[in-house]
């Protein structure tokens, strides 16, 4: 039997974290004993793994005492006050939250990508924004093959990357509408059912979000391309799970779109489906609760040689969120025992 791991779930009651502890099992991953942290709300509440039943605790700094591996998944403010109680203690934090991701000595990491870059870890690991993760995996061997240049992307986002209020917003918004109501309007801005809000995060600089800042910049950091021309217009929609993105990607050399579809149907982590003649081409009903990032729709531009459009599609719970901090785990786990 190989090295087995004490591991930490942070924000375990939360859509993500439900989903860690999930892929954990599934995966098999070596855990020896699960400890499941969660806010004082959520104290004594039991959740299965394995066949038995662990009560949620509540998080405080001695919580990682023991602990090898704390996946977190509870907000980047409670990441920066208990990532480093977890350091301390010994532990490798993988965060899901943006608190550590641009930080020079904090990796940033999609294995299919770049796996290598978790050897420069000093105790945390960031897991990158659900919206990059996606993206990147359909980019890297495209940019292997022909040089990447520039990317022009919109994204149509789920409500659950915001969280489970979200997703019970949108289904009391589309109760009150089938009763000729309204609904509440708390999580967003304005209404999300029938609606699309090209509004995720807080505006900044230049007119973008956060979010689509996030995209520049996690992007050029995982792929090492620091001048990367990218450009983001991130959209909520009301789908329920699974992220969705229209991606235009410029390269140094011209392009073939059928050879692009072989590279990628032979890119790890990639599943192509692409036969606009049967109307097959990836949709978030069908990624949801699946594993690979989904691509279709591969054209070349209308006007230029060396451009690429395609679709891409992943359950952001999983592959956006869940899955890659776990494939993290499974990286340094293979590099502990």
């Amino acid at each position: 039997m190989g090295k087995e791991f004490d591991v930490a779930i942070v924000g375990a009651t939360g859509a993500v974290g439900e989903v860690m502890r999930l892929i954990l099992e599934e995966r098999r991953f070596p855990v020896r004993e699960l400890r499941l942290l969660a806010s004082a709300r959520s104290r004594g509440k039991r959740l299965a793994f394995r066949g038995e039943e662990i009560e949620v605790e509540v998080l405080e700094e001695a919580s990682f005492d023991g602990v090898d591996l704390a996946l977190f998944s509870a907000g980047a403010s409670v990441s920066r006050l208990y990532a480093p109680e977890a350091v301390k203690a010994g532990a490798l934090v993988v965060d899901n939250s943006s608190a550590f991701r641009m930080e020079p000595d904090v990796p940033l990491v999609v294995p299919e990508v770049n796996p290598g870059d978790i050897d420069g870890h000093c105790g945390i690991i960031a897991n990158p924004n659900c919206s990059t993760i996606q993206m990147v995996v359909a980019l890297k061997p495209l940019h292997d093959r022909w040089g990447l240049r520039r990317v022009i992307v919109s994204t149509y986002q789920s409500v659950s990357g915001t969280g489970r209020r979200a997703l019970q917003e949108l289904e009391e918004q589309l109760r009150c509408w089938a009763q000729g109501g309204d609904g509440p309007v708390e999580v967003y801005p304005h209404p999300i059912a029938f609606n699309c809000l090209p509004h995720i995060d807080v505006f900044q600089e230049e007119g973008y979000t956060r979010e689509e800042w996030k995209m520049v910049r996690e992007t050029r950091k995982i792929m090492s391309l620091p001048d990367l021309k990218v450009t983001a217009t991130a959209v909520r929609v009301p789908v329920r799970v699974g992220h969705s993105e229209s991606i235009y990607a410029e390269f140094e050399e011209e392009v073939d779109p059928e050879e692009a579809r072989e590279i990628l149907r032979e890119a790890p982590g990639v599943a192509v489906e692409d036969d606009p003649q049967r109307d097959l081409y990836p949709q978030a009903l069908n990624a949801e609760g699946k594993d690979p990032c989904f691509v279709g729709r591969i054209r070349a531009d209308l006007f230029l040689p060396n451009a690429l459009n395609f679709w891409v599609v992943a359950d952001n719970l999983r592959k956006g969120a869940a899955l890659n901090a776990v494939q993290i785990a499974e990286l340094w786990a293979g590099k502990t025992s």
